[in-house]
C-alpha cells in the first residue's frame, strides 16, 4: 500500500496550525539576535568587566548562529526535522536559563553561545513546511516563515527595551527562556513528525572544519576594528580562515555524506540566491544598527532625535510588523510572477527605503516611514529565498541547503555589524566631552547598504525565471540528490516525512 503523504496527514486546518507553529518558533530564536541590544553600552558595568569582554556576549551568539544552521539543517534532515528542531529550542532554553542566573562575563558568554545555536529552527522549519504543508499552502507558509526572522528581532527591540528599563536585566532572559518552552511544547503538539529523508551519516568532520573555519573568518570580522585591521592576529586569524575552509571544501567534494553538498550548492540556481542572501543580510542588519542610535542620540548634538530606549525600539517595531503582513502579497506575487520576480521586487524596494535613509534623518516619523518600506522590502526578498532554494535542492537535502542560506545571511549580519561599526567609529565627533557618531556616518552606512541591496539585484536578474511559487519536488518524482532539481512542480505532492 502506498505511504500516505504529509498533506495528507495536515490538511488545511492542520497546515495552518503548522504554520503558526513554527513562525512562533522562528521569533523565539530570532528574539536572540537583538536581546541586549537595549543593554550593550551598559554591559561592562553589569558584567563588570572590560568592553572587549563583554562583546563577547553578541559575537558568541553570531558566531553560534552562523554554525549552527548548516549543522541542525543536515542533522534535520538525517534524523528528523522535528526531533532536531525541539533540540535547537532545547539547547536555547538552556543558554537562556545559565544566562539568567549568572553575572559572571564567561558564563553569561557561554549562555549566549548556547541561545545562538537556536537559530539552526529557521532551516529546519523550512525543510518541515516544504515536507508537510499541502502545495497550494506552501508559498504562504514560507513567507511567514523566513519574514518571522524579522518579527522576532523587530518586536524584540523595544520589549527588550522597555523591559530592561523597568526591571532586572536578567528577566529578558527568563523571557527568552519561557518563548522558548512553549515554542518547543507547541512543536511538539501540533507538528507531525517522523524519520529524516537523507541517507548515509553525519559528516563530523566537515561540521568540526566549517566550524572552525567560519570561526577563524568571523571573528576578525567583528573584531578587526579593536584589533586592527593590518594586526597580526586579524592577520592570521584571515590567513587562517583560508586555509581551513579551503582544507574543509576539499573534504566535502570527497565526502560520501558531505554536510554541505557543494556540487549543488555551486548550482546557479543555488550558488547566485546565497550570495544575494549574504547581501540581503548585510542591508537587514544595518538599520537595527543605524536607527536605534540616531533615535538615541541627545537633540543638543545638532542632528540626534533625543528618544528613550523604549521609543527608539517602538520606532523600530513596523520593521518586523510590516515584514508579517506582506507575506500575502508575496505569495500572490510569487505564484504569479515566480519567486525570482519576488525577490526582485523586494531588493528594489530596499534600493529606495535605504536610499531614503540617506537623506531622511531628521524627524521620528521619518525613521518610521524608514522601517515601514525597509520592512516591505525584507519581507518580499527573505520570503523568495527559501522558495529559489527548494526548487533548486532535493527534497533530502532540502534542511542542510537551507541551513547554508542561513548562514550566509548570518555572515552578512556579522560583516554588517563589522562595517558599520567601523563607519560610525572612523566617523564620530565629539560632543560634551564624549565620543558620538556624526551624521556622516549615518549617511554613509545607508549608501554602502544601498550598494549592497543594488549588487544583491544584479545577481537576482542572474537567476533562471521560474513561473509559479511551488518549484518543488517530491521523492520519486525529482533528481537525485546532488543532481538537477526538477523544473517547475506546480501541483507536486510534498516529501512524505516531516521529521
Amino acid at each position: 500500500m502506498p505511504q500516505r503523504t504529509a498533506e495528507h496527514r495536515t490538511g488545511e486546518a492542520g497546515g495552518r496550525g503548522v504554520v503558526a507553529v513554527l513562525a512562533g518558533a522562528a521569533i523565539s530564536v530570532a528574539v536572540m539576535q537583538t536581546l541586549v541590544v537595549p543593554v550593550i553600552a551598559d554591559l561592562p558595568v553589569l558584567l563588570d568587566t572590560s568592553a572587549a569582554t563583554a562583546g563577547w556576549v553578541v559575537t558568541s551568539t553570531l558566531l553560534a548562529a552562523a554554525v549552527a544552521t548548516p549543522v541542525m539543517g543536515r542533522l534535520g534532515d538525517l534524523h528528523g526535522k522535528r526531533r532536531m528542531l525541539v533540540v535547537s529550542l532545547a539547547v536555547m532554553v538552556t543558554g537562556s536559563l545559565i544566562s539568567a542566573g549568572t553575572d559572571d562575563p564567561v558564563v553569561m558568554i557561554v549562555g549566549r553561545t548556547l541561545q545562538g545555536f537556536g537559530m539552526g529552527v529557521i532551516p529546519l522549519g523550512i525543510g518541515i513546511m516544504r515536507d508537510v504543508l499541502p502545495g497550494r499552502r506552501l508559498a504562504s507558509g514560507l513567507a511567514v516563515m523566513s519574514s518571522s526572522i524579522g518579527v522576532g528581532g523587530g518586536l524584540a527591540l523595544p520589549a527588550a527595551a522597555l523591559v530592561a528599563q523597568h526591571t532586572d536585566w536578567h528577566a529578558l532572559f527568563l523571557g527568552s527562556a519561557l518563548l522558548g518552552t512553549v515554542s518547543a511544547a507547541a512543536v511538539l503538539a501540533v507538528v507531525p513528525g517522523g524519520p529524516g529523508l537523507a541517507r548515509g551519516g553525519f559528516d563530523l568532520p566537515g561540521a568540526v572544519g566549517l566550524t572552525a573555519g567560519m570561526v577563524a573568518l568571523l571573528l576578525p570580522v567583528t573584531k578587526g576594528d579593536a584589533w586592527g585591521w593590518t594586526a597580526p592576529v586579524t592577520l592570521a586569524l584571515f590567513g587562517a580562515a583560508a586555509l581551513l575552509l579551503t582544507v574543509w571544501g576539499w573534504w566535502e567534494l570527497r565526502c560520501p555524506s558531505p554536510l554541505v553538498d557543494l556540487r549543488t550548492s555551486a548550482r546557479r540556481e543555488v550558488l547566485l540566491t546565497n550570495l544575494a542572501s549574504l547581501l540581503l543580510g548585510m542591508a537587514f542588519y544595518t538599520i537595527s544598527l543605524v536607527l536605534p542610535a540616531l533615535l538615541q542620540l541627545p537633540t543638543g548634538t545638532g542632528y540626534g532625535l533625543g528618544q528613550s530606549m523604549v521609543t527608539a525600539g517602538l520606532a523600530l517595531a513596523p520593521l518586523g510588523l510590516t515584514m508579517l503582513l506582506v507575506s500575502p502579497l508575496y505569495a500572490r506575487l510569487s505564484e504569479r510572477y515566480g519567486p525570482r520576480a519576488a525577490l526582485l521586487t523586494g531588493m528594489a524596494v530596499l534600493v529606495a527605503g535605504h536610499g531614503a535613509g540617506i537623506v531622511m534623518m531628521a524627524a521620528v516619523w521619518q525613521t518610521v516611514v524608514i522601517a515601514v518600506v525597509l520592512g516591505v522590502g525584507i519581507g518580499l526578498a527573505y520570503s523568495a529565498l527559501p522558495a529559489l532554494i527548494n526548487a533548486a535542492v532535493d527534497p533530502s537535502r532540502t534542511g542542510a541547503a537551507n541551513g547554508l542560506n542561513a548562514l550566509m545571511r548570518s555572515v552578512g549580519t556579522a560583516v554588517s555589524s563589522a562595517v558599520v561599526g567601523m563607519v560610525l567609529a572612523r566617523t564620530a565627533r565629539t560632543w560634551d566631552g564624549v565620543a558620538v557618531p556624526g551624521p556622516e556616518g549615518f549617511r554613509i552606512s545607508f549608501a554602502l547598504a544601498t550598494g549592497a541591496v543594488a549588487v544583491g539585484m544584479v545577481l537576482a536578474f542572474l537567476l533562471p525565471a521560474r513561473r509559479g511559487a511551488r518549484a518543488v519536488t517530491a521523492p520519486g518524482t525529482g533528481p537525485e540528490p546532488g543532481g538537477p532539481a526538477a523544473g517547475s512542480a506546480r501541483g507536486a505532492a510534498p516529501a512524505p516525512h516531516s521529521g
